[in-house]
């Protein structure tokens, strides 16, 4: 598993981690058991300090999404209430908030903005494209 860590971006790290793994976890693409790639691996994998993904895992662990275990590492926690379509919607909005935002102020029309977020959902994502 590879992250999309967008080091120029204003969200931290750690943050960038816990989001994708929330969103991940909340889609179905993680589910309980799953193992996640060890601190060192993703610290290496992504050139970044391993103190900064072991922050991200260690606030999943508190909220109870990723649990410790001995001799496996981090997995993804068996005891987790099913994501409602709400919990998705309420996961996305701040993003497309922001999209919403840039577009107003880039003086988009609305369909326009619209039509450039159907294209971004349709189109293969770039961990797609480096598989």
């Amino acid at each position: 598993m590879n992250f999309d860590i967008a080091t120029t971006s204003p969200v931290p790290i750690y943050r960038q981690i816990v989001d994708q793994l929330r969103r991940m976890a909340a889609s179905g693409q993680l589910k309980p058991g799953d193992e996640l790639p060890s601190v060192r691996a993703v610290a290496q994998h992504h050139a970044i300090n391993p103190m900064t993904v072991s922050k991200a895992y260690s606030m999943l662990e508190a909220e109870g999404l990723l649990a410790r275990r001995r001799g496996l590492g981090m997995v993804i926690a068996d005891a987790r209430p099913a994501s409602t379509a709400q919990d998705k919607a309420a996961m996305l909005l701040p993003a497309l908030e922001a999209a919403a935002q840039m577009a107003r102020q880039l003086g988009l029309p609305p369909a326009e903005a619209l039509a450039l977020f159907e294209h971004c959902l349709n189109a293969p994502s770039k961990k797609e494209n480096h598989d």
